[in-house]
């Protein structure tokens, strides 16, 4: 069964940090290019971090580029999002994807963690 748990979520105050992990199992987590998307409250869910299978390459939205760093721990099955500085415009719910695609058949395979609320409020 395939599985996305994410963890790490809550309420952070302005101006600090927090650590979001994503707990994958039910499929060969080290083939999977992962990322993490947000939803904010009335606004389309946007991509926000990614980083390859192999963990070398990372990308980043405007939005928390300088402020964020993705990485990923192969032997534990596990990607993480590290977010400093955080501010009320961070609030929404952040979700976990895993994707693969199959280089033979070019077939797309995308799972989705069920996300965790993150609200920045003082």
């Amino acid at each position: 069964q395939v599985q996305l748990v994410e963890s790490g979520g809550g309420l952070v105050q302005p101006g600090g940090s927090l650590t979001l992990s994503c707990a994958a199992s039910g499929f060969t987590f080290s083939k999977f290019h992962m990322s993490w998307y947000r939803q904010a409250p009335g606004k389309e869910r946007i991509l926000i971090a990614s980083i390859t299978s192999d963990g070398i390459n990372t990308n980043y939205d405007d939005s928390v580029k300088g402020r964020s760093t993705i990485s990923r721990d192969n032997a534990k099955n596990t990607v993480y999002l590290q977010l400093n500085n955080v501010k009320p415009e961070d609030t929404a719910v952040y979700y976990c994807n895993a994707r693969w695609i199959i280089i033979e058949t070019l077939e797309e395979i995308v799972y989705w963690g069920q996300g965790t609320q993150v609200t920045v409020s003082s």
